[in-house]
């Protein structure tokens, strides 16, 4: 009886002590994989996501170097390109917020997708508030008396610098709110490499 007692009690006592089983090691290791798993298809799609809007960007920005450099060595008559509105050329500069994103992709570099935003906003952004208010008497004229001034290609200039207004304001805002995404993703992701 002695015996079934001891036995007994070894049983009880290997049971009371806790080791983690090999089931539930895996479950934590499996866990953290999928949670970097997750931030890393997170960054992927968002630099994706970011890399199509700057090539956009990139295109208008061409076109309007283009515009411009046509515009200032008269290669065509003014009637058919009218000269760059003064919020153009500040504007040239917003292809550096977008270089300093392109150059943060490869290693995860915070720094530079911080300054690219930061950039965006005094490069970028603040043309474009400038440019609506500069057209905006001439778009007024257009609209209330039908007459414009300046054209581009038989069009009136001011309708389709709103247009393009339009769309780069939608392209850098889309670009800046990625990059916010994208920079909380780096952000935790170099949170959970600390605590490792």
């Amino acid at each position: 009886m002695n015996t079934v007692s001891s036995a007994r009690d070894w049983k009880y006592s290997s049971v009371s002590t806790v080791v983690p089983s090999s089931s539930s090691t895996r479950k934590k290791g499996l866990s953290a994989s999928i949670r970097v798993s997750w931030t890393w298809r997170i960054s992927v799609t968002l630099k994706y996501e970011i890399k199509k809007l700057i090539y956009v960007h990139l295109v208008i920005w061409l076109l309007l170097v283009a515009k411009m450099s046509v515009g200032h060595l008269r290669l065509l008559s003014h009637d058919q390109v009218a000269m760059p509105y003064q919020w153009e050329y500040p504007y040239l500069l917003s292809i550096v917020p977008s270089l300093l994103g392109l150059l943060s992709f490869p290693r995860n570099n915070i720094s530079y997708l911080v300054l690219s935003m930061i950039s965006m906003g005094l490069f970028s952004i603040a043309p474009l508030i400038y440019g609506s208010m500069e057209m905006f008497p001439a778009a007024q004229q257009l609209y209330r008396h039908g007459k414009a001034y300046r054209f581009l290609f038989g069009f009136s200039a001011v309708s389709v610098m709103y247009l393009v207004l339009v769309l780069v304001v939608q392209v850098h805002a889309w670009q800046l709110y990625y990059s916010k995404k994208l920079l909380d993703s780096w952000f935790t992701s170099t949170q959970e490499k600390k605590r490792k």
